[in-house]
């Protein structure tokens, strides 16, 4: 592939039918100091991409030989690394969010805001060469302090799932999309936001978690958009919102479901039109903001129920990210025990750690954890105080193990091998088993969870809503364990 780009001079491609656009959005380009190319269809888009190597691309949502989709799929396989903008009719919020799924960089309303268009190119220009590695991204959630009251470590360790949240965190630090943010309580989201924040080409500007639910709702407005002197009773001084604390970087947005109905209106419009007014001010202010959201309830739910807006969940919940529950990562709860005993030494001022005897180490890996990693820092810390020596044993975490009993066996049991068949009025038998032991007691688990949801899922004719009831769980849960035993 050619490439005439001159040296220390990013290129931008501008891809439009309207010429009259194309040659605003080029003389802004170039007065930004970028050199820039310009096509007026999928077709000649290719070509360039074919003779140069570019830095950005800009297209409209609808070409006369294609879609801009196309073109960002196009550039996802063969330049991943080339962000894309999109252009939208205004107001279209189903399209800017399908060219976010589709792997879009941002999109851009029109008709394009200036101002707008140099914030968008400026960041997408700086992700280019301000996104962390996967190593970088690794080491910055393993080694640092990415949040209050949680542990240092939170995403270290090497199970599976830790390595594909990981993997996840990088690909979404690339890009502008709102993620929604899932997981149990105590798994750490607020510290999976903050991780895709640090990996990002955003790192050096704010991050800003608000808890929704902790708001009043007489001052939610107030809080997320700031006020005017005397714009109500008790403004005795100007004052930013969230949004414009957050200005140029990420804000974090936890509980969200917890929005009253009237903020989330005020809420949908600020990220779409991306511009904010304060209390007792008529003109509005222009804000650059990444939304994260996360919550405890699962918002299909809720926008079933009424309780949400559908347009405002759609604008939120463009990409999902699941954070694992502590008890699915193996082997890593001993890594992140180990990372919590670190930190409580240098807190205390002791020189070394306390260590886990090989009963404390088991009890912590066959139990269940309920409250996740929360949990876990809030055992050791409480063992830590307990512990008489350097030395933490089981007992000193105060968690209680279901075991089952341990039967006697004679000799003769012991020498002879027994059918322990389930009589008929077991619930595997009766699904047409007959199970025998010894067996894999991990994999007849699973089987018989894949039998309830394909069962219940058949009887309310594939309603996952309806199924979950059937089954007792959420439907946020029964989503999570259709993906992992991947049943369509």
């Amino acid at each position: 592939m050619a490439d005439t780009t001159r040296s220390g001079i990013a290129r931008v491609l501008i891809v439009d039918d309207e010429p009259d656009l194309r040659e605003l959005l080029e003389l802004t380009l170039i007065k930004l100091g970028l050199d820039t190319d310009t096509a007026g269809s999928l077709t000649e888009a290719k070509l360039c991409l074919d003779k140069r190597e570019y830095q950005l691309c800009l297209t409209d949502m609808m070409l006369p030989d294609g879609n801009g989709l196309d073109l960002v799929r196009h550039l996802s396989e063969a330049s991943p690394a080339v962000p894309v903008a999109v252009l939208t009719a205004y107001g279209s919020a189903e399209s800017a969010v399908t060219a976010l799924k589709a792997g879009a960089f941002d999109y851009l309303t029109k008709p394009v805001a200036l101002e707008q268009l140099r914030t968008t190119v400026q960041s997408a220009l700086k992700s280019l060469s301000g996104t962390a590695s996967a190593n970088t991204v690794k080491t910055l959630v393993a080694t640092a302090a990415v949040a209050e009251n949680a542990p240092k470590a939170l995403l270290a360790g090497e199970s599976p799932k830790i390595q594909e949240l990981r993997q996840m965190i990088q690909r979404l630090a690339r890009s502008m999309a709102p993620v929604a943010i899932y997981g149990e309580s105590g798994s750490g989201k607020e510290v999976a936001a903050r991780a895709i924040h640090l990996a990002s080409a955003r790192s050096d500007r704010p991050f800003v978690p608000v808890n929704c639910g902790a708001i009043p709702e007489s001052l939610v407005e107030a809080e997320f958009f700031g006020y005017k002197k005397g714009a109500f009773t008790g403004a005795d001084a100007d004052r930013d919102g969230f949004f414009q604390a957050a200005h140029g970087g990420t804000l974090f947005l936890d509980e969200v479901a917890e929005l009253p109905l009237p903020m989330q209106v005020k809420l949908l419009r600020a990220i779409q039109e991306r511009q904010v007014r304060k209390l007792g001010v008529t003109s509005e202010q222009p804000v650059d903001v990444r939304i994260i959201s996360a919550t405890h309830r699962d918002l299909a739910d809720q926008v079933k129920a009424g309780l949400f807006r559908e347009d405002l969940y759609y604008r939120l919940h463009v990409i999902e990210l699941q954070i694992p529950a502590l008890r699915e990562r193996g082997q890593d709860i001993l890594v992140l025990a180990e990372n919590i005993l670190a930190r409580l030494a240098q807190r205390e001022g002791r020189q070394h750690p306390r260590l886990l005897s090989e009963a404390a180490r088991s009890c912590l890996l066959r139990y269940a954890f309920p409250g996740n990693v929360r949990e876990l820092e809030n055992l050791l810390e409480r063992a830590s105080a307990l512990a008489t020596d350097d030395l933490i044993r089981a007992e000193d975490l105060g968690v209680r193990i279901e075991t089952p009993p341990d039967y006697p066996r004679s000799s003769a049991v012991a020498a002879t091998p027994v059918d322990f068949s389930l009589s008929t009025a077991e619930p595997l038998q009766m699904m047409g088993r007959s199970l025998k032991f010894p067996i894999d007691m991990p994999a007849e688990i699973e089987l018989a969870e894949r039998t309830f949801i394909e069962a219940a899922l058949h009887r309310t004719q594939g309603n996952r809503t309806a199924a979950a009831q059937l089954l007792g769980v959420s439907f946020r849960h029964l989503r999570y364990r259709m993906k992992v035993l991947d049943i369509s």
